[in-house]
């Protein structure tokens, strides 16, 4: 706190879907006065654009090739974050089961991770207030020098269900494969894996209430802002 105002403060959140990350992120920016940014939008929205353009997603260096065509643009508004590709609002189509089954791929190729890596650390230490990023590798790659990081976590059937909910009426036990088959692919991936920062804070979020996980989270953000 310096002459009664607040010190920007950087905030990585990581953790599987399922866990709360998006709904956690932006409630504690909301609350705080940051911004937030769904890293995981990016990676759908220049995967839809792979998708949309007719490119190969088994092939990585089709992939690799085009990684810097797309324009993307994130709104760090945590009460109306935006995702834009070369101009159009792709908040909707990049939620298909098509964009989701096919994200793993796209996110593991190198050039893709460079590209969007570069984007979300240039809108993290751009943001004049401080920052909530929500992602899978943003406390061990994209930002290893922020000032706090969270792992959420949560079993796999709370998550399945949580998401399941989400997508409005899908099976839950094929969401709970689906996201047991992400997880896999997330994780052993080369670049950035989706992993836990060895100073990061984890919080399972299993038996919690949304409103319990944000009111934690915000406790370990004040706490971090106070020098505690």
């Amino acid at each position: 706190m310096e002459n009664g105002v607040a010190k920007p403060v950087i905030v990585a959140i990581d953790g599987p879907a399922g866990t709360g990350k998006s709904s956690t992120s932006k409630a504690v920016a909301a609350q705080l006065g940051l911004s937030y940014l769904d890293t995981g939008a990016q990676y759908r929205a220049i995967t839809w654009w792979m998708v949309n353009n007719g490119i190969d997603i088994d092939d990585a260096s089709a992939i690799a090739a085009v990684a810097g065509k797309a324009e993307i643009v994130s709104g760090t508004d945590p009460a109306n974050p935006t995702i834009e590709v070369d101009g159009t609002d792709v908040s909707g189509p990049i939620r298909t089961q098509e964009v989701s089954s096919k994200v793993s791929a796209v996110s593991a190729v190198p050039e893709v991770r460079a590209r969007i890596t570069e984007l979300q650390r240039s809108l993290a230490t751009s943001a004049e207030h401080g920052i909530v990023v929500e992602g899978r590798d943003i406390g061990t790659t994209v930002l290893p020098d922020a000032d706090l990081k969270i792992f959420l976590t949560a079993s796999p059937e709370a998550r399945a269900a949580r998401r399941s909910g989400e997508l409005k009426g899908a099976d839950v036990h094929a969401t709970r494969e689906a996201l047991i088959k992400r997880d896999a692919a997330d994780s052993s991936r080369k670049t950035s894996p989706l992993a836990k920062a060895d100073d990061a804070v984890e919080v399972d979020t299993t038996d919690l209430t949304l409103a319990q996980v944000i009111e934690c989270v915000v406790t370990l953000v004040e706490e971090k802002r106070a020098g505690k």
